[in-house]
């Protein structure tokens, strides 16, 4: 077990706005639900209409790749700097601040002229969107104690997954009604409206008030450096990055998968596809939920949310006899079950707060997304060069992301400490 709890000296399991009603602080949750379903109905809404992109800029395969990338350039980038300013600024504002300008790169891609522009494009809404996890975190964690902090961080999380739903039945139809630039625009610019009920719900300063946050001390490269060797840290880091890269894996290649292999229609591929992402959307509060209920019934902390981590993580391995199921309809059913892997979500954000002080958590979610999304660049490069190599079979990729799933829940149990403020 650790040696070392960073949040053993620093409370962390009270919040700072005791004042805030609970029907208002559920309330800015459910705008950061909305809020992540947009990010990513925004960031995938080019996977979609790239083949319309690529035949009016006359894109090249390594050209198409290329454009692919641009948004997780900025985006891994930013976690660490976005994770410092959610730290040390008014977070009512850092969030609609970066909301606004994804929203903008959103619209505007709809004008552009060039590769380049839409390149530039595409970063800007990686630096807009990099508040989404750090953020949102940061926004539970000054209304919710720790100990109920599993269903808001699972609730807000979800939208993402949401947001693969419904792009998934809609936005077919909008880039065939009205044509790709219509569509970024109006996707865009029409998210802007959230901005009015996020300043109504939020109250004017959004910071960690408490009396370790007035002190505000700024953060020194030692601090920095102490939270970066936590033995706890390094543990959730570990098992944070093989989760994401089964998540990248079904994010990128499950819809290739669908065709190439059970020969489905694009079409239905996407609809097929939208089932798993739509399981994985509502594991996410349900797992949060459900630790935070074992816990208020007295139940150990630390080894409720690692449990239901194990539980979920295991499940991933229903991915393997999907690889060999004979027909379209069982490997589906088994992808599903595999996709209670978002049981994990909410508890890995929880433990993560769990070994972080209140005025680093966003510095630490920032590390933490930033390591997932080295996952999200290399899942998608590992699993072409393994299907390549296996002569077009999934199978072994698919057996890869699942072994490295099952067995990163070690980390949780050997390196992970106990949770030990956690009241």
């Amino acid at each position: 077990m650790s040696a070392q709890n960073p949040s053993a000296a620093v409370p962390n399991s009270v919040s700072p706005f005791t004042g805030v009603t609970n029907a208002r602080r559920w309330t800015i949750v459910w705008l950061l639900f909305a809020a992540s379903l947009i990010n990513y109905f925004d960031r995938q809404t080019l996977s979609y209409a790239l083949p319309l992109l690529a035949t009016d800029f006359d894109l090249s395969p390594r050209q198409q790749g290329l454009l692919s990338s641009a948004f997780f350039w900025s985006y891994a980038l930013m976690q660490i700097p976005m994770g410092l300013c959610v730290d040390r600024f008014n977070l009512r504002w850092v969030y609609a601040g970066a909301f606004a300008l994804w929203s903008l790169a959103q619209g505007l891609t709809g004008f552009v002229g060039s590769v380049g522009m839409l390149i530039g494009c595409r970063m800007l809404l990686g630096i807009g969107e990099a508040i989404y996890l750090v953020g949102g975190t940061k926004v539970v964690s000054l209304f919710f104690p720790l100990s109920d902090r599993g269903l808001p961080c699972g609730l807000f999380d979800a939208g993402t997954r949401t947001g693969l739903v419904l792009e998934g039945l809609t936005i077919g139809w909008l880039l065939q009604t009205f044509g790709w630039r219509t569509t970024f625009a109006l996707v865009g610019f029409a998210a802007l409206v959230w901005l009015l009920p996020w300043f109504l719900a939020t109250p004017a300063q959004m910071r960690d008030t408490s009396a370790d946050g007035a002190q505000r001390p700024r953060l020194t490269r030692s601090q920095i450096a102490t939270l970066l060797r936590s033995r706890d840290l390094l543990g959730v880091l570990l098992g944070f990055f093989c989760f994401d890269y089964f998540w990248y894996l079904l994010l990128t290649w499950l819809p290739s998968y669908l065709v190439n292999v059970r020969h489905l229609t694009i079409m239905k591929a996407g609809i097929y596809a939208s089932l798993p992402f739509l399981i994985f959307g509502v594991c996410q509060p349900l797992g949060g939920w459900i630790a935070d209920r074992l816990i208020r019934l007295g139940w150990d902390p630390a080894r409720t949310r690692k449990g239901i981590i194990s539980v979920a993580f295991l499940s991933g391995l229903l991915i393997i006899p999907a690889a060999h199921a004979a027909s379209a309809n069982t490997a589906l059913l088994l992808i599903m079950g595999a996709c209670l892997v978002g049981l994990s979500t909410a508890n890995q954000l929880v433990l993560l707060q769990g070994c972080t002080p209140p005025k680093e958590i966003g510095l630490a979610v920032g590390v933490y997304n930033f390591v997932g999304n080295i996952a999200g660049v290399l899942a998608p490069l590992v699993t072409g060069y393994v299907i390549e190599l296996s002569g077009g079979s999934y199978t072994p990729a698919f057996v890869l992301a699942a072994v490295m799933l099952a067995a990163s829940q070690l980390s949780y149990w050997f390196i992970v400490g106990p949770l030990r403020d956690s009241r």
